[in-house]
């Protein structure tokens, strides 16, 4: 409620502590106008009392909310369970219109509101991480590897005869199989392996091109934050490839948003190449719930062929938790998290590198990694007689509550849509040494990382030891 223009008599209250309640009041609904009006992302986050005055503010345009609504429509928002209507703050039409995410809807004023208020937000945001020249963004409420679908289907209406997608080798399932629910065939293009480290073949990408010939080809597909020993793609040689061939570009930057090296690289390429897309995840950018992405571009008019590729309207749920969130940390306390992940890599990668050179092991140089570090598990693996038991390690890490590791281990093949991956998970064919991965994401904390050094050790040295054991009884 606005009470400037209410004239409230001084049997209610005395006049001089009225005003001083008024006044108290003025921040707050400063901060409401600047944010509607501006749509920039607050520099210091708000108190929750205060966000969630807004959305309730935002949630009364609706016409669900309207005390005097008379509906007489088939979908009309209406929410059965209490609970459910206060877990969304009364939101229940979502966002779009039927076959464009990116529409106003005439029922739900608050919700279209809402929506493009967020974007505008998350595209604030990106431009202050490393990317001005990014000229708009939008929030799909779906996982990375299904917008990554969207992005691909639009694409697909552009350049209506080409079926293949040339996409550099990444072993995570999503994010290939993006290529094939798409009705598209995937070109897999092997990295390169240089000391166990793994980065792009962009000569592997001309070959292809020139065989293939490029009017056959969809997009060149790149990727940026990967599991170790994997590198980032080289986006800027693909982006320059991409310019010169006249083919879209399409990154999956899933997790790089929180890396300023990524986005420094993701600037370069569009100023020396071509990115007609990157997508990113937002629970892994902006510890949300899973289920959203972000699409960004550098033109536009290409985001525009990707809202309306969108069948039916959208859950209003992901773009209500990042807009909260968004103002709940600001722009100063995302920053201040970006930096104490930088540094929670640097403290994980010298506790790593210590640890391996007391266990005759190697922490894999990936350069071009700046999120995720493998250390190798020849000992281990050779205490195994190269055995699958050495896995073992991964399970034992896990029942002890430590999650996100992976075990890596030669052998291991898997077969996605008719696509066989020989040593899955290594992002290669030829696997010699198993290895073990960490990551260092936003939000981690010293203590998590101390905690599981301290896990890790007693983990090893015990499993150490029971394969010494069998080797002795064998």
């Amino acid at each position: 409620m606005n009470f400037d223009n209410i004239n409230v008599p001084q049997k209610l209250i005395p006049e001089n502590y009225w005003r001083l309640g008024l006044a108290a009041q003025r921040p707050k609904k400063r901060g409401f106008k600047e944010l509607l009006e501006k749509r920039k992302l607050p520099v210091n986050g708000w108190p929750d009392e205060h966000i969630e005055e807004l959305v309730h503010q935002i949630a009364s345009l609706d016409s669900n909310n309207f005390p005097h609504k008379v509906g007489l429509g088939e979908r009309e928002a209406r929410i059965a369970c209490r609970l459910v209507s206060r877990r969304h703050y009364n939101f229940g039409h979502g966002i779009g219109r039927s076959g464009d995410l990116l529409e106003a809807q005439p029922k739900a004023a608050g919700s279209t509101l809402i929506a493009h208020l967020t974007n505008a937000l998350i595209l604030d945001l990106i431009k202050g991480l490393g990317l001005p020249s990014c000229r708009g963004c939008f929030l799909v409420p779906m996982c990375t590897g299904m917008t990554i679908t969207l992005c691909l289907q639009s694409l697909r209406k552009q350049r209506p005869l080409a079926k293949y997608v040339l996409w550099s080798r990444i072993d995570q399932k999503s994010c290939f199989k993006a290529i094939t629910a798409a009705g598209l065939e995937p070109v897999i293009v092997p990295c390169l392996v240089q000391h166990q480290a793994l980065s792009t073949d962009v000569n592997a990408f001309e070959q292809q091109v020139e065989a293939l010939g490029a009017e056959t080809i969809l997009c060149l597909y790149t990727t940026t934050s990967c599991f170790a020993p994997r590198n980032s793609d080289n986006i800027v040689d693909i982006a320059q490839l991409a310019k010169r061939f006249d083919l879209p570009h399409l990154v999956n930057n899933a997790y790089g948003l929180q890396i300023g090296e990524i986005s420094r690289q993701l600037e370069r390429a569009q100023r020396l190449g071509r990115v007609d897309y990157f997508v990113q995840s937002s629970d892994k950018n902006l510890l949300v719930p899973v289920g959203g992405a972000i699409v960004a571009s550098f033109d536009q008019s290409l985001l525009s062929l990707v809202g309306s590729s969108y069948a039916g309207r959208a859950s209003g749920s992901q773009t209500l938790d990042v807009f909260m969130t968004l103002l709940s940390l600001g722009r100063s306390g995302y920053h201040s998290m970006l930096e104490k992940r930088v540094d929670n890599f640097n403290y994980l990668k010298e506790q790593l590198m210590e640890f391996a050179q007391s266990n005759g092991e190697l922490v894999i140089e990936s350069r071009d990694n700046f999120i995720s570090l493998a250390i190798t598990l020849g000992t281990l693996w050779a205490a195994t007689g190269q055995g699958s038991s050495i896995t073992q390690l991964g399970a034992m890490l896990h029942m002890r509550g430590v999650s996100g590791v992976r075990v890596v281990v030669p052998g291991q093949s898997k077969v996605i849509d008719g696509h066989t991956f020989p040593d899955f998970g290594s992002h290669q064919m030829k696997l010699e040494l198993p290895y073990l991965t960490v990551a260092a994401a936003i939000g981690i904390s010293r203590e998590e990382i101390d905690k599981f050094f301290k896990i890790f050790k007693k983990c090893w040295t015990k499993l150490s030891q029971s394969l010494s054991e069998n080797k002795t009884k064998q």
